[in-house]
């Protein structure tokens, strides 16, 4: 009888400012999705891009998240500290890549359209060499030909998702031109090397996971289980981020930090059972909240793990 390996989750904010209410909700998912399922939650610090990390803002999200009741099963991960394995990645399946020596403006010149998540469709410039005169500037991961492009997935939320690499993303970077490892490579790294069974995170990043699906299969590595919640969104529709002006959490003190807790539950639409004056303490609302994820699960076909 084949089983399922052990649980292993994980949340992976980005230090790009402190935490917010729409990285809440991801955090909130993830850590509830691993212990309904009496599973490991691991945290990750997502700071490949050093250019746009803020000094400070990994180490007050990880207070934040202790603060919360959300305590991570093992040693906090820094991208920014594991560059040796992404390089060593790249060199495994180097017989899959090619260098790229198009410029962000050459590319929107040229590009097939846009991807699901917006970026441009790499129209293959460099796919059989670097024009005459071309320098390096990034490195890209071939996808197959149209007709053998198609990636698909279940996701335990979404349902049935699948993508045409060829047609609707392209050959994608994997090194960018300013020397930093993309997120698509070191995101499949990381998870493959934890050990990441499931990935619980935002809706904005279910276009990503084809591409990262595809590259798992390159380097020969386990898909997880994917499951991808609502994001939030500000007044004019757009996903609440540090760029869209996203205000920090700051609970000042036990009832902030419930409340917090309280308005990423009811965005998740968890129907939370409380008595009179509940939840007064961090304590009742984890003990209410754990029940209604799971009943959340129950009522999504899918959704809970077979």
């Amino acid at each position: 009888m084949h089983l399922n390996p052990p649980y292993v989750g994980r949340f992976a904010p980005s230090p790009t400012g402190p935490l917010h209410a729409g990285s809440l909700v991801a955090a909130l998912a993830s850590y509830l999705d691993a212990r309904a399922h009496h599973g490991r939650w691991l945290v990750r610090i997502e700071d490949i891009d050093e250019g746009r990390s803020v000094p400070g803002a990994a180490e007050a999200i990880l207070a934040l998240l202790e603060r919360l009741g959300m305590r991570a099963d093992g040693e906090v991960v820094w991208q920014s500290r594991r560059k040796h394995l992404y390089q060593a990645a790249a060199e495994r399946i180097a017989h899959h890549t090619y260098p790229c020596g198009c410029n962000r403006r050459e590319i929107a010149d040229s590009r097939l359209g846009f991807a699901p998540d917006g970026a441009a469709i790499y129209p293959g410039t460099c796919r059989h060499g670097l024009p005459q005169g071309r320098a390096m500037r990034s490195l890209r991961l071939r996808v197959p030909e149209p007709g053998y492009d198609v990636v698909g997935f279940s996701d335990r939320f979404a349902g049935d998702v699948s993508q045409r690499l060829a047609a609707e993303s392209g050959d994608f970077v994997l090194k960018r031109a300013d020397g930093f490892w993309a997120y698509q490579l070191a995101v499949v790294v990381d998870d493959a090397e934890q050990g990441v069974t499931d990935v619980v995170r935002g809706a904005d990043l279910l276009d990503s996971t084809p591409r990262q699906i595809f590259l798992q299969r390159v380097l020969g590595v386990p898909t997880p289980r994917y499951l991808h919640v609502p994001v939030v969104r500000n007044a004019d529709g757009e996903k609440l981020s540090k760029q869209t002006g996203a205000l920090a959490l700051t609970p000042g003190d036990e009832a902030g930090a419930v409340e917090a807790l309280l308005q990423a539950a009811r965005f998740l639409q968890l129907e939370l059972e409380l008595g009179p004056g509940q939840p007064a303490s961090l304590a009742a609302f984890w003990d209410a909240a754990l029940p209604a994820w799971r009943r959340l699960l129950a009522s999504r076909p899918g959704a809970a793990l077979a």
